[in-house]
C-alpha cells in the first residue's frame, strides 16, 4: 500500500471510529452543565490519559478503562488482565506511578466472572498494584467489567505540552506477539513481573529529569490515531514517517499501525534530549525511535517509501474535539494551576 492509501485505510478503521465518536459524548457532557458553566469554568481539561488532581508537590491521578463485551466473551481470562494493565499503562503514560484498583464486574453466574478475575488478579501480581475494592453483579444477563485506578504523579506528562519542533518518538516491546486473531500485541504475560515494572519506571522517571514533558500511551487508535491525539491536544501538525516506526518481523504494516501494544508510548521530546531518551529504553530493551517531528501547522501527514500523504487536517475536520474546543477529549483531567 502506499502512502495515500494507508491514510485512507488508517482514517476508516474501527481504532480512529471510536475515538471520533468521543467528540459526540463530550458534547453532551457540555450541555450537561449547569447553565452559564463550561467545562473550564468547572477545573474540567479534556483529553490526558488521566484525570490529575493538584496534591501538594504532585498530583493524584484517576484512570478507567472498560472492556469490550465481545472480548470479555472470547478471552475472558485475558480481558481481566489487560483491564488491569491498560489502567497501569495510562498512569505511567502521564508520569506517575499506580497505587491501587477498584473494578465493576458483571456476569450470569459467578462462574462466568471466574476466569476474568483469575485474569485481574495475575495482572495485579504482575505489576505489583493491588485490588483494593469494586462492585459486583452475578445476576446480569452477561458479561460487562470496567476497572479504574489511582496513581500520584511528582511531575506530569501531558497530551498538552508537545511543542513544534520536537521530535515524535516510539518507544515499544516487540518481545511479545498478537492474540490472534485480534489486534492485540501482547509483550506482557509472559514476561517476568520484575521486567514489566522496571520496564514502566522509564516513564516517570523520564518526567522527573525533565527530559520528557509530553508523552500518551498507544491506544486502541494505534500509532497514528495516538499521534493525532497528542497532536490535537498540543494544538499542533507534524508528519509522521512510517518507514521510521518500530516493527515487528513479517508483521503487515497497516496491521501493526492498528495494533494496541501492551507496552507502547509516544513521546514528544527536544532534540538535545532524543539520544538520552532512546538509550534509557534500549538500555531495558524496549525499541524506541524518532518516527516523526511535530510543526505549527495544522496538518498531520504520513511518509512511507517517498511518498507523503495527509492524514487529517485539524482545520477542516476534528478528531477527539468538540468543535473550537480550547481542551481535548479521552478522560475528565482536573489539572492544578
Amino acid at each position: 500500500m502506499n502512502a495515500a492509501e494507508l491514510a485512507t485505510a488508517l482514517r476508516a478503521g474501527r481504532g480512529f471510529g471510536h475515538k471520533t465518536d468521543i467528540a459526540g459524548m463530550l458534547s453532551v457532557l457540555k450541555h450537561a452543565l449547569p447553565a452559564g458553566q463550561s467545562a473550564e469554568d468547572r477545573g474540567i481539561v479534556l483529553g490526558d490519559d488521566c484525570a490529575a488532581l493538584a496534591d501538594g508537590a504532585g498530583h493524584l491521578l484517576f484512570a478507567i478503562e472498560g472492556m469490550v463485551g465481545e472480548f470479555l466473551r472470547a478471552m475472558p481470562w485475558f480481558a481481566g488482565y489487560s483491564a488491569v494493565m491498560v489502567n497501569v499503562s495510562d498512569i505511567y503514560a502521564m508520569g506517575g506511578r499506580p497505587l491501587a484498583v477498584v473494578d465493576a464486574i458483571w456476569s450470569d453466574g459467578i462462574d462466568g466472572a471466574a476466569e476474568v478475575i483469575r485474569g485481574m488478579a495475575a495482572a495485579s501480581a504482575a505489576y505489583g498494584v493491588p485490588v483494593v475494592g469494586g462492585h459486583s453483579n452475578a445476576r446480569s444477563d452477561g458479561e460487562q467489567l470496567a476497572v479504574a485506578i489511582l496513581g500520584r504523579a511528582r511531575r506530569l506528562l501531558s497530551s498538552f505540552a508537545a511543542r513544534p519542533g520536537q521530535h515524535l518518538l516510539m518507544a515499544v516491546d516487540l518481545r511479545g506477539a498478537f492474540e490472534e486473531p485480534y489486534p492485540y500485541w501482547n509483550a506482557s504475560t509472559s514476561a517476568p513481573g520484575e521486567r514489566l515494572r522496571a520496564d514502566l519506571e522509564i516513564l516517570p522517571a523520564l518526567a522527573e529529569a525533565g527530559l520528557c514533558a509530553a508523552a500518551k500511551d498507544i491506544s486502541m487508535a494505534g500509532v497514528a490515531g495516538t499521534a493525532l491525539m497528542l497532536m490535537e491536544c498540543s494544538r499542533i501538525g507534524g508528519r509522521i514517517d512510517l518507514d521510521a516506526v518500530p516493527t515487528p518481523p513479517d508483521v503487515p504494516l497497516l496491521r501493526w499501525l492498528s495494533a494496541f501494544p501492551s507496552y507502547g508510548f509516544l513521546l514528544a521530546v527536544d532534540e538535545r534530549d532524543v539520544q538520552e531518551v532512546i538509550a534509557r529504553f534500549q538500555a531495558r530493551d524496549i525499541t524506541c525511535a524518532s518516527i516523526g517531528r511535530f510543526d505549527n501547522t495544522s496538518r498531520v501527514s504520513i511518509a512511507h517509501r517517498g511518498e507523503s500523504a495527509l492524514l487529517w487536517d485539524f482545520g477542516d475536520a476534528t478528531f477527539i474535539l468538540p468543535a473550537r474546543a480550547d481542551a481535548c477529549a479521552g478522560s475528565l483531567a482536573m489539572q492544578g494551576d
